[in-house]
Parts: structure tokens; sequence; C-alpha cells
């Protein structure tokens, strides 16, 4: 596979390989889609847990919390 890079990402992959960090520039863009995949798996995460808090806040469904303590027993009585 060939890929075509602008010349600030060209400089940034060999910026990459110069620290020693890496081997190949295909090193540096594997590392880099990993991570864009995983940012993107835990961005997805976010949206759908804050669509369900929006929802239960919508419907009424809410807790007050007065204290620390109180955040964290609610936490421990979620997990």
């Amino acid at each position: 596979m060939n890929i075509s890079l602008t010349a600030e990402l060209e400089n940034a992959v060999n910026a990459k390989l110069k620290s020693g960090l890496y081997d190949s520039a295909s090193e540096v863009v594997r590392e880099a889609l990993r991570r864009s995949l995983a940012w993107e798996r835990e961005t997805e995460w976010l949206a759908r847990e804050a669509a369900i808090g929006f929802a239960q806040l919508e419907s009424g469904q809410i807790v007050t919390v007065e204290s620390k303590d109180q955040f964290m027993a609610l936490v421990r009585e979620e997990a």
C-alpha cells in the first residue's frame, strides 16, 4: 500500500523517526492509526453514555448528590 502525506505530516513522521522511538515510517503510521481507532471507540462510548444520561435527565430520573461521600456511594452501587 502506498500513501501520500502532506509536507506537514511527512515532517511529523520524520520527526518521530529521528526521535528513535520508531524504526520505520510504517511503524509511525500504524501507531497513529491504532491511536485514532482507539480514540474513535472512546468517543463513541462517551456519546452513547451522554445520550443515556440526557434521556434520563429529560425523563426526570435524577439523583441529588450533596457530598463526595454520597457520590462515591452511588458509584459503588453502579459497579
